[in-house]
C-alpha cells in the first residue's frame, strides 16, 4: 500500500505542479495578451521548428550510439536499433513516471540482449552522471557570460543562509552515508553492497573502456544537438531571433533545469523560459509562446518516436530471431 502511494505521488506531484504553473501563468495575462500569445502560435516559423526537431532526432541517435561503447566494454552486444528504440521508449515513459525511462532501458536490453539489469542500469547511471557534469559546465558558462542576469534571476531570490545550510546539510549527509557504506556491518548495508556490485561495474565502465574518446565524442554531439536545437528554435518568432549567444546559453540552461521540475518540463519549461527572457527585454507573452512552441514540438518527437519504438521493438527482435 505504501509503495503504491509513493508511486502515485511521484506521478501526480509533477503533473499537478505543471498544471499549477500553466494555470498560474495564464491567469496573469489579460484577454488581449492571450490573443497576442495565440498570434505568436499562428504566425510562428514552423519550418524552423521542423529543423529543430530533426536535430533533436539525431541527438537521440547519438545517445543510442554512445550507449554501445559502455555495453561493449562489459562484454555485451546490443544493436543500434535496440538501443535507439530503448532510448525512445525511455523518454516516452519519463513523461508519466519521472526516471522510469532509465529503468525501462535496462529492462529492454536485458530482455532482448540478455544483459544483466544491474550492469545495464549502471551504464545508464554513468550516462546521467556525465550529463549532469556537462550541464554543470553549461551552468558555469552561463554564470561567466551573464553573471548579473543569472544573479538577478536566481541568487537574489534565495537567501544566502538557506544556500549555506542546504550545502552544509548535504555534505554531512553525504559523508554519513559514505561512512555507513564502508564501515557499517549491518546486514541491510551488506545486502545493498551486494546488490550494487553489478551497478558499480556498469557505472565505472566508461572510465575504463578502451574507446572512451569515442564515448565522449558522442557525448559532445548529444549536447551540441541540444544546444543547436534551442538555437535554431529561437528563430521561430522575431522577438527571440536576435538573442545573443550568452542569452541562448543562459536560457538553454534554465530550460534544461525546468525539465527536472515536472514531467519532462510540462508547465515549468515555458514558465521559466518566459521569466528568463524578461531579462532580455522580451515580453512575457512572446517568451511564453516561444517556450510552449519548443516544448510542444519536442514532446511531439518524444511521443512519435516512443510509440513507434514501443510497437516495433518486439517485431524487430522477432524478425532478427527468425533470421
Amino acid at each position: 500500500m505504501k509503495n503504491q502511494f509513493s508511486k502515485w505521488l511521484s506521478i501526480l506531484l509533477p503533473i499537478c505542479l505543471g498544471i499549477f504553473l500553466t494555470v498560474y501563468s495564464y491567469n496573469q495575462f489579460s484577454d488581449s495578451q492571450i490573443l497576442e500569445i495565440k498570434s505568436y502560435f499562428k504566425n510562428a516559423n514552423y519550418f524552423v521548428v521542423i529543423i529543430a526537431v530533426i536535430i533533436a532526432f539525431f541527438g537521440n541517435a547519438a545517445r543510442a550510439y554512445r550507449w554501445k561503447y559502455a555495453l561493449n566494454h562489459l562484454g555485451y552486444e546490443s544493436s543500434f536499433e535496440n538501443n535507439f528504440m530503448a532510448v525512445n521508449i525511455g523518454y516516452l515513459l519519463n513523461l508519466s513516471v519521472p526516471k522510469s525511462g532509465e529503468i525501462s532501458r535496462a529492462l529492454i536490453v536485458k530482455k532482448y540482449n540478455n544483459i544483466p539489469f544491474d550492469k545495464g542500469f549502471g551504464t545508464i547511471v554513468a550516462e546521467r552522471i556525465i550529463d549532469m557534469m556537462i550541464l554543470l559546465l553549461f551552468m558555469l558558462l552561463a554564470i561567466f557570460l551573464q553573471f548579473d542576469i543569472v544573479k538577478a534571476f536566481i541568487l537574489d531570490k534565495i537567501p544566502i543562509k538557506i544556500v549555506v545550510l542546504f550545502c552544509g546539510f548535504s555534505v554531512v549527509l553525504f559523508f554519513f552515508f559514505l561512512w555507513l557504506y564502508f564501515y557499517s556491518k549491518w546486514q541491510f548495508i551488506e545486502t545493498i553492497k551486494h546488490k550494487i556490485s553489478g551497478l558499480k561495474e556498469g557505472l565505472f565502465s566508461i572510465f575504463k573502456m578502451q574507446n572512451k574518446e569515442y564515448y565522449f565524442l558522442q557525448t559532445a554531439l548529444i549536447w551540441l544537438s541540444y544546444l543547436l536545437t534551442f538555437y535554431v528554435a529561437s528563430y521561430v518568432i522575431p522577438e527571440t531571433s536576435t538573442l545573443s549567444i550568452g542569452a541562448i546559453i543562459t536560457s538553454f540552461v534554465v530550460g534544461s533545469i525546468a525539465i527536472a521540475f515536472t514531467n519532462s518540463g510540462f508547465g515549468s519549461y515555458p514558465f521559466l523560459i518566459s521569466k528568463m527572457l524578461l531579462f532580455y527585454n522580451i515580453a512575457e507573452t512572446a517568451g511564453n509562446a516561444f517556450g510552449w512552441i519548443i516544448w510542444t514540438s519536442q514532446m511531439f518527437l518524444v511521443l512519435f518516436l516512443g510509440l513507434i519504438s514501443f510497437i516495433y521493438l518486439p517485431i524487430y527482435n522477432r524478425k532478427k530471431l527468425h533470421n
